[in-house]
């Protein structure tokens, strides 16, 4: 996944209401009750053997192996992610900051070179739901990127359409970029 995508996930991630599982065994667990006691299932989801899981499960192994954790991350409290994406996308919307290179095209005959900008701006819940939409429907970084860059253009640059009608922002050279549901 890319930046935009990996930044959605982080930010629905840190709208847990309790803390993710550390260990091994504690995380095995939640997922062996997540799956209704089938550690055989864990074991073909998280590639690793059956025994594996069954050792972690005991507390036999310490150490998370990468993909437990991974996978911990990704499917802990699935009820207030998606009560946090539906509250953001509806009425509160996302704050996006990033530092990135934005370049702009004008009225005919005028343009203005790109360069490295750090934007903090509070998007609008329409531009939460397009992100979160096309996160699902399985878009690619560049329509994520788009998207931002559109909600950027109209919030930021235009400053909701009271200022520099007709302009076209490109948002490239991305170094950063962190999503907070607001």
């Amino acid at each position: 996944m890319g930046i935009i995508g990996d930044s959605l996930n982080k930010a629905a991630t840190a709208t847990a209401t309790r803390p993710i599982p550390k260990s091994a065994g504690a995380r095995t667990r939640f997922h062996v009750r997540h799956e209704k006691g089938s550690t055989r299932t864990v074991a073909q989801r998280l590639g690793i053997s059956q025994r594996t899981v069954e050792c972690c499960f005991k507390g036999q192994i310490k150490t998370p192996r990468p993909e437990l954790a991974a996978e911990t991350h990704t499917n802990w409290q699935p009820r207030v992610r998606e009560r946090a994406k539906k509250q953001a996308a509806r009425s509160i919307g996302i704050i996006i900051e990033t530092r990135a290179r934005f370049g702009f095209t004008a009225a005919p005959g005028t343009s203005d070179d790109g360069r490295i900008r750090r934007i903090t701006q509070h998007l609008p819940p329409q531009y939460a739901a397009r992100l979160f939409d096309a996160q699902t429907a399985g878009a690619s970084e560049q329509q994520l990127q788009n998207i931002a860059a559109e909600g950027l253009q109209e919030q930021y640059f235009k400053d909701r359409g009271r200022r520099a009608d007709g302009l076209v922002v490109e948002f490239t050279d991305i170094d950063y970029v962190e999503l907070d549901y607001s």
